[in-house]
């Protein structure tokens, strides 16, 4: 899950609440589904936060929902914003790849070294999330009295350009570096550069952005440093390039929130595409219609419309009662801010009714059903499956179901196209909110590879298993995906062999009363000669075998690892 560095200490300040001790923050932070993870070096709060809520990836945001939370606020605020006087013009030359563009001028904003560190880590953040890594959309922040807007049509009117340049066209000076560099080179000599190649290397053209200056902008990859914010920096240019108008539109919303907490004005940009003409930032609300009967039913609560419309203020949103098409059903009409990127289904407004509500003040009750309930047979072979695996010296995990490409695939050097077992194709996410996420996990074995990468610190032996969904493309189901629950398990240390993995399968086999064979195969992830198929009562349902150093080495793991999975129902 995401985490955000907050300081306790602006936090309470930005939300108005110097009294709040840090046991009554961290409770006040759960309520609002953030988890407290630990503390940095600096003291600050690592905040583990549900990635929907990509608003609160700053302190500006996690304040503004605790102001919300302690009733200092209520319902919608959209900042104001003055007319446009900045004009982005975009040339017919920018990249097709990237044909998307958006900005904001911040003027009289205060950043301190907390402020800016803040704006920083939100950029980041939202990079990381709904940027996609920069390949959706980038974010560049510019200290505005750098800027030198190059006069278009109207005097009054500074425009900066959007194009799109040969890669040895022209020279910048990118941040982090005292020399002028063209975009190729900034690609091949700068940390940064190379980081980012990938996202435009490729490109006929790069993007560009340009003052009457010059070159000051190469997204999505790095700023140059003669418009570099500094906590002097008091009036700012927000510009925003990426594949998609809608997603660069609501990070730029976040943005702006954030800086308008820290007291600045926004100013209107006016972006000129050849064909037609936005004003930006979009700071328009959405509706969405809820029926009252639809509310009570979900939080099991019986509500009077007022204390409806009082949850929805204090949710930071707005509620009107409407007619519904019956005419004694009541429907109401929420207004959702502009900065709320989360909000696609009724189910989403209802949820933040629930939170102002307070889960923890819900009473359970038992249904109104006629009929008595039992564990299904699989999640009795489950518990059994589990129980036998920690008696055989297995600490239990449970773990994502979803996962990357890179990390399904990739990393353990198997193709999806592979006559391997855990090859397949995946059913992927269509709009994912994160790079990391973009997938069901077609088997285990990546999951267990992770933990272990994370836990190198850890002292060995590190024996794990898990009992896990997965899922892949099989159009022979009706649903188009074949989903299954797999035994996975993993033995790291200075030994682990085929042989210590053998025997505790073979325990598990005999446990279960089925037969249990081991022929020799070939899998990609594994050692070529310590690799098996794991067939049982003669049906081949998974893998086992020695990790291939290949395969360790890409996990940053120093000892060797041994480890098999199958298809748990082959154990009924």
């Amino acid at each position: 899950m995401p985490t955000v560095d907050i300081d306790p200490d602006e936090l309470r300040a930005l939300a108005g609440h110097d009294d709040v001790d840090d046991e009554e923050l961290k409770d006040d932070l759960f309520g609002l589904g953030l988890e407290f993870e630990g503390r940095t070096e600096d003291g600050a709060f690592e905040l583990e936060f549900a990635p929907d809520r990509l608003d609160r990836l700053s302190v500006e945001g996690v304040a503004r929902s605790l102001r919300y939370q302690y009733g200092d606020a209520r319902g919608v605020h959209v900042p104001s914003t003055n007319s446009a006087e900045w004009t982005i013009k975009v040339d017919d030359s920018v990249p097709d790849e990237r044909p998307y563009v958006t900005g904001a001028v911040i003027r009289d904003v205060s950043l301190d070294e907390d402020g800016l560190d803040s704006l920083i880590q939100l950029q980041e953040k939202l990079h990381a999330t709904m940027g996609r890594k920069r390949a959706k959309g980038a974010i560049g922040v510019h200290d505005l009295t750098m800027l030198k807007g190059a006069s278009a049509t109207d005097a009054d009117t500074p425009t900066i350009e959007y194009v799109g340049v040969e890669p040895d066209e022209d020279r910048f000076v990118p941040l982090d570096s005292d020399a002028e560099l063209t975009p190729a080179e900034v690609l091949e000599e700068h940390d940064t550069g190379r980081t980012y190649a990938d996202l435009v290397s490729e490109y006929e053209r790069y993007p560009a952005i340009y003052d009457d200056i010059g070159l000051f902008s190469f997204p999505p990859v790095i700023n140059g440093r003669r418009t570099e914010v500094s906590t002097e920096s008091r009036d700012l240019f927000v510009e925003m390039t990426g594949t998609d108008q809608w997603t660069i539109d609501k990070m730029l919303n976040i943005v702006c929130y954030a800086l308008a907490a820290r007291g600045a004005t926004i100013e209107d940009v006016t972006v000129e595409y050849d064909d037609h003409e936005i004003v930006r930032p979009d700071l328009s609300t959405k509706t969405k219609s809820v029926p009252h009967k639809r509310i009570e039913t979900i939080l099991g609560l019986n509500l009077d419309p007022d204390e409806v419309i009082d949850l929805a203020e204090r949710s930071g949103l707005e509620a009107t009662k409407e007619d519904g098409e019956d005419a004694d059903e009541l429907v109401y009409e929420f207004t959702i801010p502009p900065y709320r990127v989360d909000v696609l289904h009724p189910l989403d407004v209802i949820d933040d009714l629930g939170r102002a509500y307070g889960f923890n003040e819900l009473e359970p009750e038992y249904p109104d059903v006629g009929t008595v309930g039992g564990r299904h047979e699989r999640s009795r072979l489950e518990d059994a499956a589990r129980t036998q695996l920690v008696g055989l010296g297995f600490e239990d995990l449970l773990n994502f179901h979803m996962i990357s490409e890179e990390e399904n695939y990739e990393r353990l050097d198997i193709a999806p196209d592979a006559d391997a077992y855990g090859a397949g194709e995946a059913a992927t996410i269509k709009e994912p909110y994160s790079e990391d996420f973009t997938m069901l996990r077609t088997w285990v074995m990546p999951s267990l590879l992770m933990v272990l990468e994370r836990n190198t610190h850890r002292a060995y032996p590190q024996h794990l298993a898990e009992i896990g969904f997965t899922a892949a493309v099989d159009e022979r189901e009706n649903t188009g995906v074949t989903e299954q629950r797999h035994v996975g398990a993993a033995l790291a240390n200075h030994d682990a062999g085929y042989e210590d993995a053998k025997a505790r399968l073979q325990a598990l086999a005999r446990r279960f009363d089925v037969e249990l064979e081991t022929p020799p195969t070939e899998h990609p992830t594994f050692i070529s000669g310590r690799t098996a198929s794991v067939v049982i009562d003669g049906e081949e349902v998974g893998v086992i075998g020695e990790v291939h150093p290949k395969v360790l080495v890409e996990h940053d793991l120093e000892v060797p690892v041994a480890a098999f999975e199958f298809e748990l129902a082959a154990l009924q």
